[in-house]
């Protein structure tokens, strides 16, 4: 779909109750120097202001040829669906067409014989757009030709289309519509122009009339933010156009300079939000109060619900409780507010309990709930001695797959209308606290049904096997610094894919069950030995893990899986970890959440692991 096309045309009757803005040296009002780029007016930037007005300019009366300001970026009072808006031309948004070349019309009109030249020779200077306009020699053309030398017709109006709009809000309220991006279309001459520094740049000859002068100490008054009744009393004392530029600088210069204030904005609704979660994440589950978020932390559900619904715009005087509740379930960010105070109390739950087998795995993210499979590339061994003629012998690389897929398991929970009117945001804080423990509570029973289950790799074999080397049964599998010893001797010796390359997979983590912990302790700890057969070889090699679900005598060494990676875990790239979420429903008068988590974990490799039975 084309856009619509828009116009800096002359209505008389619109034109008449247009009047642009004032543009002020607060870089927050200063629409012309802002949209621009340019840094706020003040003392320094006068003579580059000046410069950037329409100036002199000759009219070659053989070519019919003259220079005229086509589009500035003074604001200009549009009006639509929402409203009153200021419509603004970046200049720098202007996009040149392959052909510089635009037609000149009469008033915007399309009809053939409006047609009454071309444009040409665009130029971007500083907050304005100027060109060359060239009248056509046909004889119904003469008389605008001499309406433009005399000065009777002296202002041009652009047509254009807008690519690309940027909208913002002045502190005083007023809508402001910047086209960033836009393309010229034609070119035209107008008596009224919405646009009074749209200007044909008049010829030395022409006499610096009144009504010239007029517009131009308006102009100057505007974009310089000089006081109303300045020009008044320019009739004796500037005569030329140079003079009345020369006394608006010095009425500028002379001005007293705005005095600027940085303040930090406090009213971002996202940052009041977060805020606003932290202080009641808190209150629910104590932990550390930010510093911003201390105007919150004395505030009750109800209040709560009460400042989302003032910031939202309803006005909450006279309502009860439980209408504030009410309202604020649907018109307000409350809900978001509460979802995500318990996303930050379960996830410090959820974290606490974690699993201590996920400091032995590695992590990967999946896109999707498809099977995924994890290519694991064989050694490359030793390079091989060349011949004396250079050759290089071509060799490939085995190379072995082990797939995982994530699961999604999920729990709702209400908070009733008496929690909330109740405002007990302990018993709040305890059972979303529950729900983040729930979700460590799953990621580590399918940690540990994946290490005990001993399933079968891609390779038909099971994880632990005797033909693998890394399964020890009977007396020799008992915890001991011997049965250790022999685990470590296997695993330091272990070949890789290519069956011949030692990897060299040094065990670190030794993995036992609560039965086994201070069997472990004993065997890792260090001892002051009166002689080299008492020293606990062990100590200081291995880190113990303690998974309290395991049960039994049997125990496990794990590589280091920066080293040699046996088991992974993985999220869901879009949901990773526990998730939170408001279930809309309309069977309750109080809120309902959910919380789920998607995740899967699996096998990558056998070489990096050992068990021993402990019978």
């Amino acid at each position: 779909m084309n856009k619509p096309l828009h116009r800096l045309t002359g209505n008389p009757a619109k034109a008449a109750i247009i009047t642009a803005p004032k543009l002020t040296a607060n870089p927050d009002k200063a629409q012309y120097t802002r949209e621009t780029g340019r840094g706020p007016l003040d003392t320094t930037s006068g003579d580059r202001l000046f410069r950037s007005m329409p100036r002199v300019g000759d009219l070659d009366e053989a070519s019919r040829e003259f220079r005229a300001v086509v589009a500035t970026a003074t604001p200009v009072q549009r009006r639509d669906a929402k409203g009153p808006f200021l419509e603004i031309l970046d200049p720098a948004g202007l996009e040149f067409s392959d052909s510089d070349d635009f037609p000149l019309l009469t008033d915007h009109r399309q009809a053939a014989r409006e047609t009454v030249g071309r444009a040409s020779g665009l130029v971007i200077d500083g907050p304005s757009v100027s060109a060359t306009l060239r009248l056509g020699q046909a004889d119904d053309i003469e008389p605008i030709f001499q309406r433009v030398k005399d000065g009777v017709i002296r202002h041009v109006s652009a047509g254009y289309q807008v690519l690309a709009w940027r909208e913002s809000r002045n502190p005083d309220g007023t809508r402001t519509k910047t086209a960033t991006r836009w393309r010229l279309l034609e070119v035209s001459l107008v008596p009224v122009p919405a646009d009074r520094n749209a200007i044909i740049q008049r010829s030395a000859e022409m006499p610096f009339d009144l009504e010239t002068r007029a517009a131009l100490i308006e102009t100057l008054r505007s974009a310089c933010n000089l006081p109303d009744t300045w020009g008044e009393n320019l009739a004796e004392e500037a005569v030329t156009e140079d003079e009345v530029r020369e006394a608006a600088r010095e009425a500028m210069l002379t001005r007293q300079a705005p005095k600027v204030s940085i303040r930090r904005d406090h009213t971002d609704p996202a940052q009041i939000q977060t805020r606003a979660a932290d202080a009641l994440a808190f209150r629910m589950a104590g932990g550390d109060l930010p510093e911003a978020s201390r105007e919150f932390v004395n505030m009750s559900m109800r209040d709560l619900a009460a400042d989302c619904l003032t910031r939202a715009g309803v006005s909450v005087r006279g309502m009860s409780g439980d209408e504030v509740f009410a309202r604020a379930h649907g018109t307000s960010d409350f809900p978001l507010l509460v979802s995500n105070a318990m996303g930050k109390v379960a996830a410090q739950a959820y974290q606490a309990a974690e699993s201590p087998l996920k400091a032995l795995a590695r992590q990967r993210t999946l896109p999707n709930f498809k099977e995924s499979t994890s290519i694991r590339l064989g050694e490359m061994g030793r390079l091989q001695e060349m011949t004396e003629h250079g050759e290089f012998k071509h060799t490939s690389r085995a190379e072995a797959g082990e797939s995982m897929s994530l699961k999604t398991f999920g729990r709702a929970i209400n908070v009733s209308r008496k929690l909330l009117i109740d405002d007990d945001l302990g018993l709040l804080g305890d059972m979303t606290a529950a729900m983040g423990q729930a979700a460590a509570q799953t990621e580590a029973e399918e940690m540990v049904a994946l290490l005990t289950s001993n399933p079968n790799l891609s390779d038909g074999t099971a994880v632990f096997a005797a033909g693998r080397g890394n399964l020890a049964t009977g007396a020799g599998s008992v915890l001991s610094e011997t049965s250790l010893s022999a685990a470590r001797k296997h695993m330091r010796t272990v070949k890789g894919l290519d069956g011949k390359t030692i990897i060299d997979a040094q065990p670190k983590f030794l993995i036992v069950s609560p039965d086994l912990e201070t069997a472990a302790e004993k065997l890792l700890a260090s001892i002051y030995a009166t002689k080299s057969d008492d020293v606990a070889v062990f100590s200081g090699k291995l880190s113990l893990v303690v998974e309290p679900r395991l049960t039994g005598n049997a125990w496990y060494l794990l590589a280091d899986p920066a080293r040699v990676a046996s088991l992974q875990y993985g999220y869901l790239s879009a949901a990773q970890g526990v998730q939170i979420q408001r279930q809309e429903a309309w069977d309750t008068l109080g809120l309902k959440y959910r919380a789920w988590l998607d995740f899967g974990c699996g096998w990558l490799d056998w070489r990096g692991a050992y068990r021993a039975a402990g019978a």
